[in-house]
């Protein structure tokens, strides 16, 4: 942890965050109030927004990168599996989390004009990955904006079984990162709303990461598609890497709700650490959001935010402070049953 919680502030919110519950959400979403008054200061930030086709770019050369050391490790064989899962965390990693973010920014239409395109676009990102996730991600993320921090539609939101599960013991944080993906599955049935998540796109996007996948095992061996997998894996869970997820809206304050990372790893994270900046203009590309934040400064200078995601990750799995209900919940549930504070 870097700059992010000032000392007395945590003092003041600590017995909060040992109870079994969510903050949670006394004021409006604080995104769309932002936007406005940034663009009412600086109307020229308009400028920032539209599409960037090197996202296309990246996304073509990481998945020739990836297949390209899968070939390699796959023609070693598998007796070096275990070389396969190293270079995965210290690697793979790095290069399949950024087509996360490329995914993010197709999803958003920030890439191609055409929609159909980006849906091309998303599925060419995914398909390093060996699992389905682009098209699933591309339904429930725009909800996470239009309803952030609300437990009956968001499902970056964890569970209250799954926050009651994991607790604040850090073996147990630890699992939860490990198995990240297979919890965030879990919570879409708790979701209410129609997510016409099921669909013609869906389908192409499983039969075409299922036919990458098929290819690799023929032509680069089993070793290279368990370097994919295992990449996948570890972006998105037991690594720094997973960091983000508990960056971007894990507080000890609920009066910030949003963080952002400002460190060294967004060159090779696409900016995703810029979260704020993206969620107050989810329409400005991802090698933009560096820009708004120099033009607006008296905005976002004065937010907390951390500068290491390593630091970060241990801070999570060792502050006993930190639970999966370090989140804020504005949903009428969580609003109505909280008790009152002093």
């Amino acid at each position: 942890m870097t700059d992010v919680i000032d000392l007395g502030r945590t003092r003041r919110v600590k017995e909060d965050t040992f109870r079994r519950g969510f903050f949670p959400a006394e004021l409006k979403r604080p995104h769309p109030i932002r936007r406005m008054a940034i663009l009412k200061a600086h109307p020229d930030v308009r400028a920032l927004m539209g599409h960037d086709l090197w996202t296309f770019a990246i996304t073509v050369g990481v998945v020739v990168g990836q297949t390209a050391m899968a070939w390699w490790l796959g023609h070693l064989g598998m007796g070096y599996w275990w070389l396969s899962l190293i270079l995965a965390w210290c690697i793979g990693a790095f290069p399949n989390h950024a087509m996360f973010v490329a995914i993010h920014d197709y999803t958003h239409n920030l890439v191609f004009k055409n929609v159909v395109l980006n849906k091309l676009g998303l599925i060419l990102a995914d398909l390093p990955n060996t699992v389905p996730t682009a098209m699933g991600f591309r339904c429930y993320h725009v909800k996470h904006h239009s309803h952030l921090g609300d437990y009956d539609f968001d499902a970056d939101l964890p569970s209250r079984w799954e926050a009651d599960l994991v607790g604040n013991k850090w073996y147990m944080k630890a699992g939860w990162m490990f198995f990240f993906a297979v919890f965030q599955l879990t919570r879409l049935d708790r979701l209410k709303g129609t997510v016409p998540m099921r669909n013609r796109w869906t389908i192409y996007n499983g039969a075409a990461v299922f036919a990458f996948d098929a290819a690799i095992w023929y032509f680069c061996g089993l070793n290279g598609l368990l370097y994919l997998f295992a990449s996948f894996w570890f972006s998105v869970g037991l690594h720094p890497l997973g960091a983000r997820w508990v960056q971007e809206h894990f507080t000890l304050d609920p009066e910030q709700e949003t963080f952002d990372y400002y460190g060294p790893l967004n060159l090779v994270a696409l900016n995703i650490g810029y979260h704020n900046e993206h969620h107050d203009f989810p329409d400005i590309p991802w090698r933009r959001l560096p820009m708004l934040r120099k033009a607006a400064p008296e905005f976002y200078d004065t937010l907390k935010h951390h500068k290491s995601w390593t630091g970060l990750w241990l801070t999570f799995l060792f502050d006993s402070r930190y639970t999966l209900y370090s989140r804020v919940d504005r949903s009428p549930s969580t609003i109505g049953s909280a008790p009152a504070r002093a």
